[in-house]
């Protein structure tokens, strides 16, 4: 069968999907996503489902189809196993002159669901004379290819401020390895993947963070002035920053600065080593019936001392986890502080080191001790500190390397 291949705007349009199941589940959200007026014809629907209708980017008509419902459509999509009525829905689509999909009988359908790869503005879709598994290993292909060659993004303009994650190169978002792939410009930190800028084109100028010759606020100044002064020369700009801007990472002052200077910022979020570090050594920060709450606080400066705005005798009365970062340094006065306001000196303690890496290395103490410990062990920055019961129920629990 030869196909004409056609790209749809429903934005606006009204769709119907007839099924409230798995299938239905797949493919409301890309046609939601397209804009399009999704209605629903189902007895019942998953909670996945409901969760649209009652967020109201669906309708949801709660019986089993009538003819009448093809009505005003511009596309009905067929979401049930049940073939007689399949085909009741495809007939009353070919009655009214609008395409159909059909997930029980492709044969019988009007119309297919290709499969489908996106990079930014770039869609692409692939069908193979009904051979699905053939369609997706050549979609596979070229989402590969488009991630390790990303194509011209003449549309991007400005400063993205772009997470990398925790450690491991595979952790960042595809939105930003894409980002990355068309900056002109990365300015990045000393705990981005090493990986990650080795991947950079030849003719990207990288400038590192790191070794901007200034004390810490006026680095800070002087990384706001870069990124503006770059992104009004016309170039597209990756501020490439660990775990996630927005957590300790100073990507509210730099989004700040660029808003002064009229240029436009795009937020890509990262996974932060906050959670991503205690979950890669078998530590969930919250676990059913025993903390209902995790709390991030930044340790790189003493409980004592007067520019701290931790409330550390609030964190001591706490029942559930207490997630420390850039705490390595002061972890003997933060302990200290915990158990002279209340917190018991027995509260497991875990302390994962330089977590998603090859060298992650993780110990596990108890609040009383563990100052001492992370020293004889030679524990040593990056590292974050899990305080809380958590860390002890689920210490039989050792993640598999990936």
């Amino acid at each position: 069968m030869s196909l004409y291949p056609m790209a749809l705007r429903l934005q606006g349009r009204r769709v119907l999907v007839v099924g409230g199941g798995s299938v239905a589940t797949r493919r409301v959200p890309g046609l939601i996503a397209a804009g399009a007026r999704v209605d629903i014809v189902a007895p019942e629907l998953t909670p996945a489902l409901r969760a649209h209708v009652d967020a109201g980017r669906a309708t949801w008509t709660p019986r089993r189809f009538a003819p009448g419902d093809v009505e005003g459509a511009w596309l009905v999509h067929v979401a049930v196993d049940d073939p007689e009525s399949a085909a009741q829905v495809s007939a009353a689509a070919e009655d009214q002159r609008v395409f159909c999909v059909r997930a029980d009988d492709r044969d019988a359908a009007t119309a297919w669901t290709p499969a489908v790869t996106r990079h930014g503005q770039v869609t692409v879709a692939v069908t193979d004379g009904g051979d699905r598994r053939r369609a997706m290993a050549v979609r596979d292909l070229v989402a590969h290819a488009l991630e390790a060659t990303p194509p011209a993004a003449p549309e991007l303009k400005g400063v993205a401020l772009v997470g990398a994650g925790p450690g491991d190169p595979e952790l960042i978002t595809v939105k930003g390895r894409r980002l990355l792939g068309a900056a002109d410009v990365v300015v990045a930190d000393r705990l981005v993947p090493g990986m990650l800028l080795g991947e950079l084109r030849p003719e990207v100028e990288l400038i590192d963070a790191a070794k901007i010759p200034y004390g810490p606020s006026a680095a800070q100044e002087e990384i706001n002035r870069v990124l503006v002064d770059r992104a009004l020369q016309g170039k597209f700009v990756v501020r490439l920053k660990g775990g996630d801007n927005f957590v300790f990472g100073r990507g509210g002052e730099e989004a700040l600065a660029c808003a002064q200077a009229g240029v436009p910022v795009l937020v890509v979020p990262g996974v932060t080593s906050s959670i991503a570090a205690p979950a890669l050594a078998g530590v969930p920060v919250t676990h059913r019936g025993v903390a209902h709450e995790f709390t991030v606080v930044s340790g790189h400066i003493p409980p004592d001392h007067p520019d701290s705005l931790v409330d550390w005798a609030a964190l001591a009365r706490l029942r559930g986890t207490l997630v420390v970062l850039m705490g390595l340094k002061n972890l003997p006065g933060i302990a200290e502080r915990l158990v002279a306001e209340g917190r018991d000196a027995d509260t497991p303690v875990a302390v994962i080191q330089e977590g998603s890496t090859a060298h992650q290395r993780s110990l596990r103490s108890t609040l009383g001790a563990v100052a001492g410990e992370v020293t004889a062990a030679g524990i040593r920055p990056p590292a974050v500190v899990v305080i809380g019961d958590v860390v002890a129920v689920t210490a039989a629990f050792r993640p598999a390397a990936g």
